[in-house]
């Protein structure tokens, strides 16, 4: 006998079940996600601008600090605190006028994301004046007028003749710093030229340095793969991912990169719940940056049905188990690298100094308790 099918509504609620049988949705006290979120968002407000660690005041707003104001906005939003949302668009204000000279001058990716920081300022606030600066960021990494053209070698005309950004250098970093830019002011403006340009180049960077077991160097001359590197790239995956419209023609390129990806960091997380400052070298140490940004990646791909829940979702859940282990009473997380830059050299990578409270370790935390939310 021919079973009928499932009502819509039936079909869907097993979906939810599926959802939850990932233990997505439960937590200890101590890993609740509003708990942990509120507790890292009050810390940032209570902290001057950040200038990677040293006590000097910046002269430029970080990108460290982008991303922990952006993981403050979106928990804010998504924990439905109107309270601390207005506290962190009030923070924004003095950059329309007496800290202006804090704007990062758009010559570089690690500059240019500051665009996505703005236009999500415009989208919780409805500042037209945010907006404005979003996509200013977002056009100046393709349109970069007079700062610094005629400065441009003969790879990087190259590049911009194949219509990716003049930042274009395929290190892992940039498919966080570019394409959270463009995705960005799609959203804020609906405007399709900056989602195309996000995806044009995540296409690129996944044709040139994705390695055959889904993992990325973290240049084509550095053989090494470096945790929170490989974290640029998969919550820049799972953030375009979220963006880009389901009939875009490079999302299943896009998608079949990202859970190529996620195959490989199911089989290497440790035992604690943790990845390593070397994803690939078990007895490198436990590293709470990219930790963070692998779980993010994952908590999105199960809540968005990229990646299948009964598999994936005790990895997110064990993941941010650990995390959250890691973070001080005062909503520091420790065991972060500090700020890296491309070595060819395994000791580079395995003797970089540890720090406690660095944005770069904040910053991922805020991005889960967000995706645990959503």
């Amino acid at each position: 006998m021919k079973l009928p099918r499932l009502p819509i509504a039936l079909a869907t609620l097993f979906a939810g079940i599926q959802i939850a049988s990932a233990n997505l949705e439960s937590w200890p006290d101590s890993a609740s996600p509003v708990t942990v979120g509120k507790k890292l968002t009050e810390r940032f407000l209570a902290l001057p601008h950040s200038n990677f660690g040293s006590p000097k005041p910046p002269n430029l707003i970080t990108y460290p600090e982008v991303c922990v104001w952006y993981g403050a906005l979106t928990f804010a939003k998504a924990s439905h605190d109107q309270k601390l949302t207005d506290a962190l668009v009030a923070r924004f204000q003095p950059l329309f006028g007496e800290e202006a000279k804090l704007l990062p001058r758009p010559d570089h990716v690690d500059n240019n994301v500051f665009g996505g920081l703005a236009s999500e300022i415009f989208l919780q606030s409805g500042d037209k004046r945010a907006c404005e600066l979003g996509k200013y960021y977002a056009d100046t990494q393709w349109e970069p007028g007079p700062i610094r053209s005629h400065q441009f070698g003969a790879t990087t005309r190259e590049r911009v003749s194949e219509g990716l950004s003049w930042q274009t250098r395929f290190w892992i970093d940039d498919m966080f710093m570019i394409t959270m830019a463009q995705a960005q002011a799609f959203r804020a403006t609906g405007e399709a030229k900056y989602v195309d340009r996000a995806a044009r180049e995540m296409i690129a960077y996944l044709k040139e340095i994705q390695e055959p077991n889904g993992l990325f160097h973290h240049a084509p001359d550095v053989p090494f793969f470096w945790g929170r590197g490989n974290g640029w790239m998969a919550v820049g995956m799972a953030e375009l991912l979220r963006t880009l419209p389901e009939n875009h023609p490079e999302r299943p390129v896009i998608l079949a990169g990202y859970q190529k990806m996620m195959a490989t960091l199911l089989k290497t997380q440790g035992d604690d719940g943790m990845w390593r400052q070397l994803i690939d070298d078990p007895s490198s140490w436990p590293e709470s940056s990219c930790t963070g940004m692998f779980t993010f990646a994952m908590i999105s791909g199960v809540k968005n049905g990229w990646l299948a829940p009964a598999e994936y979702g005790p990895v997110a859940r064990k993941g941010w188990l650990a995390l959250t282990s890691y973070i001080e009473t005062n909503g520091d997380v420790r065991e972060v690298c500090v700020g890296t830059n491309k070595e060819n050299s395994r000791e580079h990578y395995m003797n970089r100094p540890r720090t406690t409270g660095d944005y770069h370790g904040q910053a991922p935390v805020l991005w889960c308790a967000t995706a645990l939310l959503r």
